[in-house]
């Protein structure tokens, strides 16, 4: 028998009233559970503890008023989202009001920031299940009915997506990016619907240009009044009403880039408007003004003031540690001190710029020779492509939505809710994982949930998918889908399961009964070899004796064996003319008297010597030094006298000269007579030639270069 979708099946039951049977279809008002849900309010501003109770009550009715929901039957889930105005109502008012990243933070306690994590998970796994036509074959909707389900009874519209995709954007973008896409998919409507909101957004452009007394564009400009005064500019409006039109920009902005950074085909929606070009010309006019205002009154808020006694001492604590290199490592990777220093500088003009750039350094050299550790981003994997839309955004259920961010410093860096352990787990967080499982199908025993997740390494997004699409492997298909967890074990004893350094070695006591005691030494050893003992030690040098006594044997021919001669002489018969072979010629001459004819003898190293040895080689080396001595005072003839050399080279010059016909007078004509008698012309002309050429050779032309300068006037005369 076919499977019928939920908006086609009819159920037979008893009328109270009358007690007749009758047939009514699945989704009808009558069938809707008798429940009221209570408003969401968020936690109170004060830190009051009437207040904080009032809040952790409200929050944990809703909280188990939303855990009842997931928990319903396929049918009677859907028959109280759509007939039951209270639930809406309820989730209305937790999109509306739920902390933004941009709100304040406060300090609140443990309990609190538990409640509204817990609650924060339920409403998304609520919108997660609202949005999925098709849990299983057997529940399911046909998508046309259910995107005018979605539609009419306004179980989700523009606003609703977009506040979805500011409050649970991070951290579960694959998620949120189905499920809308899957909205979108099943009603076309929402993408007009989307087309009229675009004007509202640019609308609030353009009341915050007006508010803030700045230019807009000229068809929706208004011309001022008579009776107006002076315009209000951001930097003389009321210090609350400039902190409420931040705060609006900062909602309208941040939804908007979630939306668009969760669901980008609406990029091409919102691109029919000009969009890009009306946002441009909004930042320029605006972000100036408000920025310049708000650094204006940041400065005048006297409230700053108190804060100067708090930097002193984070810095005066910061200055005391300095040296604690361990600590600052372990502080800074937890808590970054360059952030903390960025918010100091914000927050006070008056900062000390030279201590803070000390501790930022003292900082980073407590890291040097450190590798930083950074906690590593888990990606989650692509959601895998199916034919029926949203079928499997339900496998993907989420450990746990985005936290509160910034509102209660929950700023949950967690990898999505796609992201599942890689490795065995156990414990709790075993026990989380079946209970993310048990959540969206609670008809399963946690033995069978337990025995998948084992088989699909422990990703719970595997397991609810192949369950959902009846690909279990047959090992799980055979198994009770209702089976029982099975009773813990007793625990290993630790005797038997502990490890250490001597694991199955000799020394183990807990794997063998007996040891040998000899191996085993208490204290300093007696036989430890000292340096007198190293030193008197000679056997390295008497093993060495052998080895350099075969040295000095040197064997100078070698001598042939009968029979070899006559082979080699028969042997050899080619035509080289080997008559000069046996005459060194010009080797052995005294002055040529070198290694390759004279060979060095060997000499045993000192060490290696005997004692009587070594008395009788020195004084070989004694007579040998000074038979050298002698030969060195002998006269050497090789250095010839200089004055011969001059002459021969002299005598050489003038035959040249003489060959070239050139008559040299050996008779200087520059000496000249006595001073006082007159000089001849010869005279004259040979001094004035050695005048004006004696600079070419070792004055260096300094005379001509002399004149050179006189001449042009640069030495006086």
């Amino acid at each position: 028998m076919p499977v019928l979708p939920l908006d086609e099946l009819q159920l037979r039951e008893t009328d109270p009233k009358t007690g007749k049977l009758r047939t009514l279809p699945a989704l009808h008002p009558e069938l809707k559970a008798d429940r009221s849900f209570v408003l969401y309010k968020p936690p109170p501003k004060v830190r009051d503890p009437a207040l904080v109770e009032e809040f952790l009550e409200r929050a944990k009715f809703i909280a188990d008023d939303l855990n009842w929901l997931l928990a319903l039957p396929h049918d009677k889930f859907w028959c109280q989202v759509i007939f039951d105005e209270t639930l809406q109502k309820c989730l209305d008012s937790y999109l509306c009001h739920a902390p933004r990243k941009f709100d304040a933070s406060l300090d609140f306690p443990l309990e609190v920031n538990d409640i509204q994590k817990c609650l924060h998970r339920s409403v998304f796994l609520t919108f997660l299940r609202m949005s999925t036509h098709k849990e299983s074959k057997e529940h399911f909707i046909t998508p046309s009915v259910f995107g005018e389900i979605l539609y009419n009874n306004f179980l989700f519209d523009i606003p609703k997506i977009l506040d979805l995709c500011v409050l649970f954007g991070k951290g579960n973008g694959s998620l949120l990016q189905k499920m809308i896409e899957n909205i979108f998919t099943q009603q076309s409507s929402y993408f007009r619907d989307l087309n009229e909101t675009v004007p509202t957004i640019l609308q609030v452009f353009n009341n915050v240009l007006q508010e803030c007394g700045l230019q807009c564009d000229g068809a929706s400009a208004k011309p001022q009044k008579l009776e107006e005064r002076v315009k209000v500019t951001p930097s003389t409006m009321p210090l609350q009403a400039l902190k409420d039109i931040v705060l609006y920009l900062c909602d309208t902005c941040t939804t908007l880039w979630a939306f668009l950074d969760v669901f980008p085909l609406a990029c091409q929606t919102v691109q029919k408007h000009d969009f890009c070009y009306r946002l441009a010309s909004f930042y320029e006019l605006a972000f100036p003004e408000l920025e310049s205002a708000i650094k204006r009154r940041t400065c005048e808020d006297k409230s700053y003031e108190n804060i100067q006694p708090f930097i002193e001492e984070f810095l005066q604590i910061f200055t005391s540690v300095l040296q604690e290199r361990r600590f600052l490592r372990d502080y800074d990777e937890l808590f970054p001190v360059a952030d903390d220093v960025s918010l100091l500088q914000q927050a006070s003009s008056a900062l000390d710029d030279t201590r803070t750039a000390y501790i930022l350094q003292a900082v980073e050299s407590a890291w040097e020779g450190v590798e930083r550790r950074k906690t590593p981003v888990i990606k989650s994997p692509p959601p895998p492509m199916v034919p029926d839309g949203a079928s499997a955004m339900v496998e993907n259920a989420p450990k746990d939505s985005e936290g509160l961010d910034g509102a209660y410093h929950l700023e949950y860096d967690c990898a999505g809710a796609t992201a599942a352990p890689a490795a065995k787990v156990s414990g709790v967080e075993l026990d989380s994982l079946i209970s993310q499982v048990k959540d969206l199908l609670p008809d399963l025993g946690e033995g069978f949930i337990l025995a998948c997740l084992e088989e699909h390494s422990y990703s719970v997004e595997q397991v609810i998918h192949n369950i959902l699409e009846d690909r279990l492997v047959p090992s799980l298909d055979k198994l009770e889908r209702t089976m029982p967890r099975q009773v813990k074990t007793e625990p290993t004893p630790l005797v038997t399961s502990r490890y250490n350094i001597f694991q199955d070695d000799e020394f183990d006591i807990f794997s063998r009964d007996s040891v040998d005691m000899s191996r085993v030494q208490k204290g300093r050893r007696k036989d430890k070899d000292t340096t007198k003992s190293l030193l008197n030690d000679k056997r390295l040098i008497a093993a060495q004796k052998e080895r350099y006594s075969q040295y000095s044997v040197i064997v100078e021919e070698v001598p042939e064996q009968e029979g070899e001669a006559q082979f080699y002489r028969v042997d050899y018969e080619d035509e080289y003319d080997d008559t000069y072979d046996g005459n060194q010629v010009g080797a052995n001459d005294a002055d040529s008297d070198d290694e390759l004819i004279s060979r060095r003898p060997f000499t045993i190293p000192q060490v290696l010597r005997p004692k009587g040895q070594e008395e009788e080689e020195e004084e070989e080396e004694e007579e040998e030094v000074e038979e050298t001595e002698k030969e060195t005072t002998k006269q050497d003839h090789f250095v010839q006298d200089p004055a011969v050399l001059r002459e021969r080279a002299e005598a050489r010059r003038m035959t040249y000269l003489a060959r070239k016909g050139y008559k040299y007078d050996n008779t200087p004509a520059v000496v000249g007579n006595v001073k006082g008698h007159g000089q001849s012309r010869d005279t004259v002309q040979e001094r004035k030639k050695k005048e004006a050429n004696k600079g070419a050779r070792a004055n260096h032309n300094r005379r001509v270069m002399a004149d050179r300068k006189r001449n042009k006037g640069m030495i006086p005369s």
